[in-house]
């Protein structure tokens, strides 16, 4: 009788992670289920957004999940990894005007490399999650793939798009081919306790979503005050610290202009936050860096895509051209909204992950 392979299934203690492992199961894998402990002591627990994928009850709930399936389940401790690439890397990212997307880093630093090589030295072949996402092998390209799920309002490959070719080797999302609606009935049926359980949302670590009380607290400073301008850096009124705004903003500038008026831009060296009416906020063009890819290591030339340039983005038709080092253009189709330095940019042919990058700014002039 051969050996059953070995999976850990990172549970986060809600009804994806859950079934996931149900799932992996009927699959005839040997499955672990797996905490991970992120949320830094130093923070103290009454900081964590309750019911959040690093809170106490998530970790409750996702124990009695694993003691109703009849696997073994631990809690591991990632808390320092996590404290590095992950949060010390959204407030530096804010206190330069950028606006970042840490569960993309929390996917690409902890979830499927910290906890993948822990999964290498316990001897695991494998680890899982409940993201709703697809991984295929492509014999012609020799090449795994990266696909979106059937499911298009729950895809989660825009948060993926780092995923190495090792790392797709070792990865299993049982999610991929189900809709949401049969995930939560899959959970009644198996009568986990966490079936009607709400999805979580926004951001884990900061409570009540309000990112410049988190990034305040945190580095123990205020964020200086400094002026709004408009794009000919005409002084238009004080702004309350940079940590505060985001490209596209309307709402909540603190100062009324008598027509509406959009942030377009955040200068963190002098300490501005640029202004325009409304239209100036689009952009035909966008340079990414960190540029990476799954389906061939580098484009050889221009592609024709689609991107999205945020999660919540419809994806929009573009050109990707290769640019300096690990960087790439995208020329859109239609000008598009709030492009966002700090925020990923992903590309898809079809329902196949391209790849993607970070946002360094937004240009007009893509033959710049």
């Amino acid at each position: 009788m051969m050996e059953k392979e070995k999976v850990i299934i990172g549970m986060s203690g809600g009804v994806d992670s859950s079934v996931a492992a149900a799932l992996l199961l009927e699959q005839g894998y040997d499955v672990i289920g797996v905490t991970m402990k992120i949320w830094p002591e130093s923070l103290g627990q009454d900081k964590l957004k309750e019911g959040g994928c690093c809170s106490l009850s998530a970790v409750d709930d996702a124990r009695r999940v694993a003691n109703k399936l009849g696997i073994p389940y631990y809690v591991m401790n990632f808390q320092e990894i996590f404290e590095k690439t992950v949060i010390d890397y959204f407030v530096a990212e804010y206190q330069q005007g950028r606006t970042p997307n840490p569960c993309i880093a929390c996917n690409k630093f902890v979830k499927f490399d910290a906890l993948l090589k822990k999964a290498v030295t316990m001897g695991v072949q494998y680890i899982a999650t409940g993201h709703y996402a697809k991984i295929e092998y492509d014999q012609g390209l020799d090449r795994y793939l990266l696909k979106k799920s059937v499911t298009a309002a729950k895809d989660q490959t825009y948060a993926l798009y780092n995923l190495t070719q090792e790392q797709l080797k070792h990865i299993l999302m049982p999610l991929g081919d189900y809709h949401k609606e049969e995930i939560r009935q899959m959970a009644q049926d198996l009568g986990l306790g966490v079936a009607s359980k709400p999805d979580s949302q926004e951001i884990c670590f900061v409570e009540d979503n309000d990112y410049a009380r988190f990034i305040t607290e945190r580095t123990g400073k205020e964020s200086p005050k400094g002026y709004f301008v408009d794009s000919e850096g005409n002084t238009l009124g004080k702004h309350k610290g940079i940590i505060h705004y985001t490209i596209g903003q309307r709402k909540g500038l603190g100062i009324a202009f008598g027509k509406p008026m959009y942030v377009i831009g955040i200068d963190a060296k002098s300490n501005r936050v640029i202004l325009g009416e409304a239209g100036q906020e689009y952009s035909s063009g966008l340079v990414a860096a960190q540029a990476h890819f799954i389906p061939f290591d580098r484009p050889a030339g221009d592609l024709e895509v689609t991107a999205k340039i945020r999660y919540t983005a419809k994806e929009a038709k573009a050109v990707l051209r290769p640019y300096e080092d690990t960087k790439v253009m995208a020329a859109f189709d239609i000008p598009q909204r709030a492009i966002t330095p700090g925020q990923a940019v992903v590309f898809y042919d079809g329902d196949v992950v391209i790849g993607g990058g970070i946002i360094e700014r937004g240009i007009d002039n893509i033959s710049e």
